[in-house]
C-alpha cells in the first residue's frame, strides 16, 4: 500500500504500535444517523504488529453481519504491559457496552472512524 492509500486508522494504528507495542482493542460497531447513534454489537482483538490494514477490518467486520457505519477502537493493556487475556478482555468489553449503552459520548473517549476509516466524532445534539 502507498502512503497515500492509506486511511486516518492505518495512521492510528501505526502510531499505536509504535508507542505501545502490544495491546488488546475492544470495538463497538455502530450505526451512526443523522441524529442518532445506535450500538449494534462489540468485540475485541488482540494487536501484535501494525500489518492489518482497513480493509482488513471491515472485511473482519462484514461477519458480524450487521449494517454498520462506525466503528470505535479502545486499546487497552495488561497491568505487566501487552495484550489483556480473553476473560478480561471479555469484561473489559461488557463494561464498555454498559458505558455505551448509557451515554453514547463515550464513544468519542475511543478512537471511533467511519466504512472509510476516516475519524468521526460524534456531537451532543441541540435542544430543540
Amino acid at each position: 500500500m502507498s502512503i497515500s492509500d492509506r486511511t486516518e486508522f492505518d495512521e492510528w494504528l501505526a502510531s499505536m504500535v509504535s508507542q505501545h507495542g502490544e495491546f488488546t482493542v475492544l470495538v463497538v460497531l455502530t450505526e451512526v444517523g443523522e441524529r442518532s447513534v445506535v450500538p449494534l454489537c462489540s468485540t475485541y482483538f488482540h494487536v501484535i504488529g501494525d500489518e492489518v490494514e482497513w480493509n482488513d477490518i471491515t472485511t473482519m467486520f462484514a461477519g458480524s453481519g450487521q449494517n454498520w457505519t462506525g466503528a470505535a477502537f479502545f486499546p487497552t493493556k495488561a497491568a505487566a504491559g501487552g495484550p489483556v487475556d480473553n476473560p478480561t478482555a471479555r469484561l473489559r468489553l461488557t463494561e464498555l457496552e454498559a458505558k455505551v449503552t448509557q451515554d453514547r459520548m463515550i464513544l468519542n473517549d475511543g478512537h471511533f472512524f467511519d466504512t472509510l476509516g476516516r475519524r468521526i466524532k460524534i456531537e451532543p445534539l441541540a435542544d430543540a
